[in-house]
């Protein structure tokens, strides 16, 4: 089991990003278009980066729903690959089977 900090902190990050998703990507827009002047552009990448670090996309940490593991993660299911396993050997998650031979 992780850590309830560490947890917490990530679910904070997923809510500052949705939170900033528009304003990130109308900035991210502007700072692209080449059509623009470099001054705009740059305005606008000053912009960007005074947005707060946490709502960037690339900071959120994918974790394992159940168990909050970080590391063995399987996306389709969002769970580890522990409680993937755990789960599966119980019958509780829909077309897996425990292989055999």
């Amino acid at each position: 089991m992780a850590k309830a900090s560490a947890t917490e902190k990530n679910n904070r990050r997923r809510k500052l990003v949705k939170r900033y998703a528009a304003k990130r990507a109308a900035l991210k827009v502007i700072t692209k278009n080449a059509s623009l002047s470099m001054e705009e552009r740059f305005a606008a990448q000053l912009k960007l980066a005074q947005l707060p670090r946490n709502s960037s996309p690339g900071r959120v940490r994918n974790r394992c729903e159940v168990s909050g593991r970080p590391r063995g993660y399987y996306r389709k299911m969002r769970l580890s690959r522990i409680a993937l396993r755990e789960l599966g050997a119980r019958g509780q998650v829909p077309g897996l089977v425990k292989s055999s031979w």
